[in-house]
């Protein structure tokens, strides 16, 4: 069995770097921008606010719930999406926390 070279970081590190992945797309910021406004679940398509075709939304829709910063549960033939506040919050405080590591570390640094 080949085992990934992701597998030898840490658990911490792999977790935010699939969210920092699923952030890395500006259309994907734009769709977490849209919903955090909307302050609501959406119900439908959201290609009216994003300038992109249906099926390029949706795949991106599709990369947001994996990431778990998005849910998306199905009536009938709509999906209604909405943002996953615990698991943003979660991200947040688990972001900070890393770039004050990184901040804190850089004091000693002299380059």
């Amino acid at each position: 069995m080949v085992q990934s070279k992701t597998a030898l970081f840490d658990i911490h590190l792999q977790q935010s770097a699939e969210l920092f992945k699923a952030l890395s797309h500006p259309a994907r910021l734009a769709i977490l921008k849209h919903l955090a406004e909307t302050r609501t679940c959406i119900t439908g398509d959201i290609t009216e606010e994003i300038p992109l075709s249906r099926t390029t939304v949706n795949q991106h829709l599709k990369e947001l719930k994996k990431a778990g910063l998005i849910q998306g549960t199905i009536e009938g033939v709509r999906t209604n999406y909405c943002l996953d506040l615990l698991r943003i919050m979660n991200f947040r405080n688990e972001a900070l926390k890393f770039l004050e590591e990184l901040s804190t570390a850089g004091k000693n640094i002299c380059c």
